[in-house]
C-alpha cells in the first residue's frame, strides 16, 4: 500500500504550526508528527475529520494514493 500523507503540506499552506494544530485536534504533537511523516499505520475518521476542520481541506487535499 502507497498512501503519502501531505499534512506538512497542507500545514504550510495555511501556515498553521505543528504544535497548534495538534491543540486544536486534540491529539499529542507526537501523535501528529507521526501522521505527518507517514509512519502512522491508520488514522481516525474523528481525528481526520477534525484536521481537516481545522484545516478546512479535505482528506484527499491529505491523503494520496501513489
Amino acid at each position: 500500500m502507497a498512501i503519502m500523507v501531505n499534512l506538512d503540506v497542507m500545514m504550510a499552506k495555511r501556515k498553521i504550526s505543528s504544535n497548534e494544530l495538534a491543540e486544536k485536534v486534540g491529539i499529542t504533537p507526537a501523535n501528529l508528527s507521526i501522521l505527518k511523516t507517514g509512519k502512522a499505520k491508520a488514522v481516525r475518521f474523528s481525528t481526520l475529520d477534525k484536521i481537516c476542520e481545522a484545516l478546512d481541506c479535505q482528506p484527499g487535499d491529505i491523503l494520496e494514493h501513489v
